[in-house]
């Protein structure tokens, strides 16, 4: 498995592999051809099909545009084989000749592939020798370690420095959200919540308070993603609510140290790069249950390993936050990353917490491991492609 620090990537949204991953792929070809005299990109599938809701043209455009002229084409019925996020750059001379050319793809998360794998400018090396929950989990029982340690022992020193970024950027992102108001960017004219659910779970009593405020955490950061706000992909653009709603509410409410939300940002790291690596957290691929289902898996396990939970425990939080998502869709309204996606990463928010109790109550015994449930996910994401092909050309990862 990669880094970990190329799951939690901070960047601007609304979508993963709408906006961030077209960007990067644009500023990589910019680097290629800086003599260009024009540009031609082509998008396929997903990309072209809700490109323009999540301003996948206006992240093209600015990153090449300063350079040279750009063609934007789109192609939402033409599906490329490797995956549904395709998209190819071409350069251009003066004379309007193409002088090369380059085919992409944006598989969830902000990360790019090649069909071939033999691009050294955007494969990185793996660091984690363990690609499996299974394996993780007897590595921990056998040396007595939890899964952050595990992290510490594969990654370099500077990953506690970029945690630390990580964690500033997802309270930044939930402070942001509380002080804007308004109406979202788009046809739905969507009016913002997370500050009115803030006001109004002061009111309640303990109990109904501490899930109003989680709800307002994960509209906070989901609106700001909505608005092209600066976010943290947790593991997507579409699913950044989660993570941070669970990790602000606990920091605040129970007074959680910054070193113990660090290993906890490390635990659900290691979750995330699990499904990354055996399925998808890509909604074009395998729909929202790859993106909101893996986000409340992460946060599930983030919140257990807070409480002190047991390996074990930890990975039956995590099992249980993505079982009860399998199935789920990807279908937003008029390709805006807005409904149902923001109301889901409240609810998934609420859901982690209960998936932490739950397993709390437990030795962490069960019998449906995580792998398992990963390779089922896997499964059910093949047959959302075949079955229920234009929600997935809404994909949003």
């Amino acid at each position: 498995m990669k880094s970990i620090k190329e799951l939690y990537r901070i960047g601007t949204g609304p979508s993963s592999s709408h906006t961030m991953g077209p960007r990067k792929a644009a500023e990589i070809f910019l680097e290629r051809h800086p003599e260009a005299a024009a540009f031609q990109v082509t998008l396929y599938g997903s990309l072209a099909a809700t490109g323009k809701g999540h301003m996948t043209n206006i992240a093209i455009t600015e990153a090449l545009q300063p350079s040279a002229p750009v063609e934007i084409i789109w192609e939402p019925k033409i599906f490329l084989p490797f995956h549904p996020n395709g998209m190819k750059f071409v350069s251009l001379d003066s004379e309007g000749r193409a002088t090369d050319q380059w085919t992409v793809f944006s598989v969830g998360g902000g990360a790019l592939a090649e069909e071939n794998d033999g691009d050294t400018s955007i494969n990185t090396p793996e660091v984690y020798a363990m690609n499996s929950m299974t394996e993780i989990l007897q590595w921990c029982e056998r040396t007595g370690k939890s899964y952050w340690e595990y992290v510490k022992e594969c990654e370099d020193e500077d990953v506690w420095d970029y945690l630390q970024e990580v964690w500033k950027a997802m309270k930044e992102s939930v402070r942001r959200g509380f002080e804007a108001e308004g109406v979202l960017p788009g046809p739905l004219n969507l009016r913002r919540k997370a500050s009115a659910y803030y006001i109004r779970a002061s009111g309640y009593k303990s109990s109904l308070q501490s899930r109003g405020l989680v709800f307002s955490y994960a509209l906070a950061v989901s609106e700001e993603n909505a608005s092209g706000g600066v976010i943290v992909t947790a593991p997507t653009c579409g699913s950044c609510g989660v993570m941070p709603a669970v990790l602000y509410h606990l920091a605040k409410s129970r007074e959680f140290s910054d070193t113990r939300i660090l290993h906890a940002l490390a635990t659900a790291g290691l979750v995330g790069n699990i499904v990354k690596t055996n399925a998808s957290i890509s909604g074009a691929e395998a729909g929202c249950q790859a993106e909101v289902g893996v986000a409340c898996s992460m946060a599930s396990a983030a919140a257990n390993q807070l409480f002190g939970g047991s390996p074990a425990q930890i990975e039956y939080a995590a099992e249980m936050g993505l079982e009860h998502h399998l199935g789920m869709t990807c279908d937003p309204v008029c390709g805006l990353v807005q409904i149902p996606c923001i109301e889901r990463n409240a609810y998934a928010a609420a859901r982690a917490l209960d998936a932490n109790l739950y397993s709390s109550f437990t030795d962490g015994m069960h019998r449906v491991s995580f792998d398992k449930v990963v390779e089922v996910m896997k499964e059910t994401g093949n047959d959302l492609r075949h079955f229920t092909r234009r929600r997935v050309r809404g994909g949003i990862g």
